[in-house]
């Protein structure tokens, strides 16, 4: 019998193939005494090295199937296997209380992941799910229990899971893993964005396909309208055939605008570009069309170390991706790091809640040997491209003047040493504090340009945690906020962009269109979607709604009159 599973869409496009499920091993772990606790140990550190090794070889393909920051995570993972904080008690436990090494391994794993989960931030959420995917591997190999291997799939499928971790995902094979589907996850999942990366359809969150999928099913994945269909008939598998082949036929129509500027059906241009992690980020940037990178996230050069990025190593990377983008705008935002990405070299103090403490330009500018750095490596690199700087996480205006005094300061210093240093850099700042929103008009006659970071704006805003399931119909996006910031900038002749996941949001981008924004950033996959349905939008004919839809009580509301207006389906 046919059957109907909603889910969310986490990764566009249609899969239909028979089911594979991919289920954890049972890994039962009973507490028993030994009597040799030096040859146990020496039973957990092989656990470790093989575990170590293999992940090596996981971040290895990674790194060659989807690039710098996706291997980024198996980074994060090799460091979860040679932290003392965790592997010290573990072998505590074993010397004090004679235990064998599954059990100690346990009940400190869980410890810290039960503590980590009980937090309420998405970053010690993630770091639980990390020692958990880690350590899981470990105890597999403790206990002499395979661990299933996505990678050695040899026929066409589509992957069945409670959840994907990171490992299980960047070993996926694309000619054979035609789609997935799992119970748990959202959109901004790991999972859900190496998909994305991969090209490959899912839909997560749907609570009961692995209790309701069975091996070799035939299964539809419709990473479109996040639906899964279980046991389809034949006339239903022709229908969603007919709607890939028409998606596919949609793509490769969009992939005719690759060299088309952004222009709307009333001749009104805006820029598309992309947020990119890395230097390779950008031939996909070309490839999709992008008229510019409107965020470069400059952390992933500092992760994934053991100590600082020289200057030299930063002038290299800004120069590279400044000349393969050939002139076009390159929006360089500088460190990020605290909250979601931690520098366990710097061995900062652990926060209650590192989202709002010591983080982006607030550690910048304590921290200004490392701060000057970068910045001396941003304006060697200049000369290369069309660099614009920007400073994230500005919360008043004194923050931002010593932020470009510092920036003013080197600039100075490298003239002096006959370096030449362009004298067209732009200086802007990330709108994503609810004061800096507040206060865009003191800010307009600050800056040069503001980048809305709508992920952070919008949470911090309404307070609500956009991951957490309880709260997330509080995560609305289109919040007039967003609007004083455009109005602030235009009245003093700056521009706006965007590089939160709102610019590459069907339902916001008529609404960001009709508000001004002048450059919507986002995903590179995103770019020729987005510029084929600007191109059927006329900047005038929105214009007269967008005080209708601001007034709007709910997000409902929004997206069911932006449909209507605008014929979206």
């Amino acid at each position: 019998m046919t059957q109907e599973i909603l889910g969310i869409a986490a990764s566009s496009g249609i899969a239909i193939a028979k089911a594979f499920r991919l289920e954890n091993p049972e890994l039962t772990v009973e507490k028993k005494q030994v009597a040799d606790v030096d040859s146990e140990i020496a039973r957990l550190e092989k656990a470790l090295a093989t575990s170590t090794s293999e992940l090596e070889k996981i971040k290895e393909h990674a790194l060659k199937e989807l690039g710098q920051d996706k291997a980024e995570i198996f980074s994060a993972h090799l460091l979860v296997l040679s932290d003392p904080e965790l592997i010290n008690p573990i072998k505590e436990k074993i010397q004090t209380e004679n235990a064998n090494a599954e059990f100690a391994l346990d009940e400190v794993a869980s410890m810290f992941i039960n503590m980590f989960e009980s937090m309420d931030n998405e970053y010690m959420k993630e770091r639980a799910a990390d020692i958990r995917d880690v350590t899981k591997r470990v105890l597999a190999h403790l206990l002499g229990v395979n661990i299933s291997n996505p990678s050695m799939i040899s026929e066409e499928v589509v992957i069945i899971a409670e959840d994907l971790t990171p490992s299980d995902t960047a070993q996926l094979n694309r000619q054979y893993v035609k789609g997935f589907t799992t119970d748990i996850g959202g959109r901004t999942s790991h999972s859900a964005i190496m998909a994305r990366s991969m090209e490959i359809p899912a839909v997560v969150g749907t609570k009961t396909v692995m209790h309701d999928i069975k091996n070799g099913t035939l299964v539809i994945v419709d990473g479109l309208d996040g639906k899964v269909i279980v046991n389809p008939s034949e006339e239903v598998v022709k229908q969603y055939e007919e709607k890939a082949a028409a998606y596919e036929a949609q793509k490769a129509e969009w992939a005719k605008l690759v060299n088309e500027k952004t222009l709307s059906a009333d001749d009104h241009h805006v820029e598309l570009a992309a947020n990119i992690g890395t230097p390779e980020d950008v031939k996909g940037v070309l490839e999709n069309g992008g008229e510019g990178v409107g965020l470069y996230r400059t952390e992933f050069l500092y992760m994934g170390r053991e100590d600082l990025p020289t200057e030299e190593e930063q002038f290299n990377s800004y120069k590279t991706v400044l000349e393969r983008m050939e002139g076009k705008p390159v929006v360089v935002r500088t460190l990020d790091i605290g909250g979601d990405k931690e520098l366990p070299y710097l061995d900062l103090p652990k926060e209650m809640n590192p989202f709002l403490g010591f983080r982006a330009i607030r550690l910048c500018l304590e921290m200004q040997d490392m701060f000057r750095t970068q910045l001396r490596a941003l304006l060697r690199a200049s000369v290369y491209g069309d660099l614009k700087i920007m400073f994230p996480m500005i919360a008043t205006v004194d923050e931002f003047r010593q932020a470009k005094a510092i920036l003013l300061e080197e600039k100075e210093k490298l003239q002096a040493e006959g370096v030449n240093v362009s004298e067209d850099i732009e200086v802007g700042m990330m709108v994503e504090i609810p004061s800096s929103a507040v206060m865009a008009d003191l800010f307009a006659k600050e800056v040069d340009f503001f980048s809305i970071g709508t992920n952070d704006l919008i949470q911090y805003t309404l307070a609500a945690d956009r991951m957490n399931e309880r709260v997330s119909y509080l995560y609305q996006p289109y919040n007039p906020a967003i609007l004083r910031v455009i109005l602030a900038a235009h009245k003093e002749g700056k521009w706006v962009g965007m590089c939160g996941e709102m610019a590459g949001d069907e339902i916001a981008i008529p609404i960001l269109l009709g508000l001004g924004l002048d450059e919507f950033s986002m995903s590179a996959t995103s770019i020729l979607k987005a510029r084929s349905q600007i191109r059927q939008l006329s900047k005038a004919d929105i214009e007269p709604h967008i005080e209708t839809i601001l007034s709007m009580s709910s997000t409902e509301e929004v997206i069911e009159f932006v449909k209507s207006t605008f014929n979206l389906a």
